[in-house]
């Protein structure tokens, strides 16, 4: 199988992306990041389909160019199906549709957090083979999800532990904005958790059974730090705006690696990776190189620029599906929620 050139869509929530990958090498990914949610402090979905809107043809143009390929040699659409939003999923669904039956080419559907998952063998260059072996385990970890994931094979996944309540990356963004620090807030805390005493302050940790998340107490733990501090020192916040951020990522990154080194040590799969946005986090990839050093992992950290929303990711398994022929059909739906089942 050669010279198959896959264009994939992604647009799940709010940023708009387009990637060409030929031959599982990318040959290009353009995202549109959609600014105006920063007055809101979180993603409207309105606002974002919207943008969607208005994006999608720039952007997959751009895609097309960078990529120094004409459209003709497309040989399949691969788009993000869901979860995410379904406004925002619509857009590039329909899109998808329209560019495929113009071409006549197969249309293939993508689940977002697949997707995510196999970020890690997209290829920069023909000899990039950087990848885990299956079977590994992944951690998942985004704004919207936090889960532990036995990968099998490409198209078998199983989500073992995830979030009861609240995402890894939803703690950072609503403390964040808690402390006025701005949307997105899990950037912001990271780079001031560099400069903070991770150990200033003591936040709660969840007992919750088996591989599953919480996180929602952790959030209500530190409201409650901040509202008891503010009664004395109307300025603390900003005076211990370092210390807490740090304290903050310490403890999410304890409750994440506490439970991803049970799912290893009782599958005894020592290949583990990580993806989605909190991926990113610096303090979170040295947690990964620590437990590589001390526990023998084979670690899989992805490149900065596939680990939030991007439709590289996307691309790379449409391909893999386009080998098994796994296209669907043109009333394809686009859905908001999945099963513990992933694929």
């Amino acid at each position: 199988m050669s010279n198959v050139t896959i264009l994939g869509i992604e647009s799940s929530c709010d940023d708009t992306s387009c990637a060409v990958i030929r031959d599982g090498v990318l040959l290009s990914n353009v995202i549109a990041s959609q600014a105006v949610h920063e007055a809101y402090g979180g993603v409207v979905p309105e606002l974002a389909s919207r943008a969607h809107q208005q994006n999608i043809v720039p952007v997959v143009s751009e895609a097309i160019r960078r990529a120094g390929i004409h459209r003709s040699e497309l040989t399949a659409v691969a788009f993000t199906r869901g979860p995410g939003l379904l406004g925002s999923l619509l857009v590039g669904t329909s899109f998808a549709k329209g560019l495929a039956i113009s071409l006549g080419i197969p249309m293939i559907e993508v689940n977002h957090l697949q997707a995510h998952v196999l970020a890690h063998f997209i290829k920069q260059s023909p000899d990039d083979n950087a990848h885990p072996a299956f079977p590994f385990i992944c951690l998942l970890v985004s704004g919207g999800n936090s889960q532990i994931i036995r990968v099998e094979a490409y198209d078998r996944m199983e989500v073992i532990g995830q979030t009861i309540d609240d995402a890894a990356g939803e703690a950072f963004d609503k403390c964040a904005k808690v402390m006025g620090l701005g949307y997105p807030g899990g950037p912001i805390v990271n780079r001031l958790a560099n400069e903070g005493n991770p150990r200033a302050f003591t936040f709660s940790k969840p007992h919750v059974p088996g591989y599953d998340y919480s996180f929602s107490g952790l959030k209500t733990s530190f409201l409650y730090t901040l509202r008891d501090a503010l009664k004395d020192d109307p300025d603390f916040v900003e005076k211990h705006k370092a210390d807490l951020c740090a304290s903050l990522q310490a403890t999410v990154i304890d409750i994440l690696m506490d439970k991803l080194r049970r799912a290893v040590a009782d599958t005894g799969i020592r290949e583990v990776a990580v993806a989605g946005g909190v991926s990113a986090n610096s303090g979170l990839r040295d947690a990964f190189r620590d437990h590589a050093e001390c526990l023998g992992w084979n670690i899989f950290l992805p490149p900065n620029a596939f680990t939030t929303d991007n439709a590289a990711m996307v691309a790379m398994t449409g391909y893999f599906k386009y080998a098994d022929g796994l296209f669907c059909p043109m009333d394809a739906a686009p859905y908001a929620r999945v099963t513990s089942t992933i694929c």
